[in-house]
């Protein structure tokens, strides 16, 4: 089994999921669990979503606990209180999605750390998500919102909607350890945060993508993107993800890099490499190699520099040319400022 875990959403007036959350998900779970689980409910083979109700959560508690399973035991308990829909996801193998709470699953491994940035296939997830006002009396469905919004007036509350989107906030549902956000509306769940990351208020983390940390984001890191360790974002720089224009490419950063302020990737990057602030450098662009004596070796396309390591490139200011040559100072983390405790 690939992952387990019990959760509670939110559904439409339709009964389709809008929303679910996993409080505590398991990656890999051993047989014994997902065995008692199955004494429990009728669980198809592969992958499957399986509602259940309050009153099955003391019957599953206990066969959870005598498998050795005390803590989903103790959250079985919890969830007997639920006045929502509850739902036990099994994922047997890592296939393309079928249905919205399989999608939030794989989006909370990633969040929780559990699996890394391309470590799960979402192909499709797109068309089982649907559009949802979050809002501050939790997520509503689109077509529901006008009779919910009249409903809150009548009633003496005004309802707010922060905003409108397939993805929640990541830490409405994972706030992983050691990491700080200034903006939180800027990380979408299905983000992987590691130790030591910082996302400030103007940086910007899709789903599936991510940072190993440490590292300072105050860039943008696109869906499908990972920034390895000890790499800093300058303020409003870029990275091209792959649904972004980036094709089928994965675009990554490598360990002890700096993308200036404003500059940006369309290429993956190796270790130790620099862009010049307010460069951005697509596959096509002509580039122009400098040996240690600063003269012109050849030009070649921007790709085939691609995951290079000790890269520095930037932008000749009397010429306008774009040059490379080996960065000879990679960048070195402030550590107090990275320091998340």
């Amino acid at each position: 089994m690939l992952s387990f875990a019990l959760g509670i959403g939110t559904q439409n007036t339709q009964g389709d999921w809008l929303e679910i959350y996993y409080p505590a998900p398991l990656f890999q779970p051993d047989s014994a669990l997902i065995e008692a689980v199955k004494r429990v409910m009728d669980v198809p083979d592969g992958n499957a979503a399986v509602s259940f109700l309050p009153e099955h959560c003391a019957e599953l508690a206990g066969a959870l606990k005598a498998a050795g399973h005390a803590d989903q035991a103790e959250l079985a308990e919890v969830l007997a209180t639920s006045q929502r829909p509850l739902v036990a996801m099994f994922l047997a193998e890592d296939l393309p999605p079928q249905s919205a709470p399989e999608v939030y699953l794989k989006l909370h491994l990633l969040s929780h750390r559990l699996v890394k940035p391309h470590g799960v296939d979402l192909t499709g997830m797109f068309g089982l998500l649907r559009n949802v006002a979050w809002t501050n009396e939790g997520p509503i469905d689109i077509e529901e919102l006008p009779t919910r919004r009249l409903k809150a007036r009548l009633e003496g509350r005004a309802l707010s909607v922060d905003c409108v989107d397939k993805f929640p906030k990541m830490t409405d549902y994972v706030v992983p350890s050691g990491v700080r956000i200034g903006d939180t509306a800027r990380v979408r769940l299905g983000a992987y945060l590691g130790e030591g990351t910082t996302v400030m208020h103007e940086g910007f983390v899709n789903f599936n993508a991510g940072a190993e940390g440490p590292g300072m984001i105050e860039g943008r890191i696109s869906a499908g993107v990972v920034i390895g360790k000890g790499s800093d974002l300058g303020g409003g720089c870029s990275t091209m993800g792959t649904l972004s224009g980036g094709g089928n490419i994965v675009i990554k950063v490598g360990e002890g890099c700096l993308i200036g302020a404003n500059a940006g990737i369309g290429i993956p990057l190796g270790d130790r490499c620099t862009v010049e602030a307010g460069l951005y450098i697509t596959a096509g662009a002509k580039v122009t190699l400098l040996d240690d004596q600063g003269q012109e070796v050849e030009t070649v396309a921007a790709r085939e520099l691609a995951n290079q390591s000790d890269l520095l490139l930037r932008r000749n200011s009397q010429n306008g040319r774009i040059e490379c040559l080996t960065n000879k100072s990679a960048v070195a983390l402030n550590e107090a400022l990275h320091a998340n405790d």
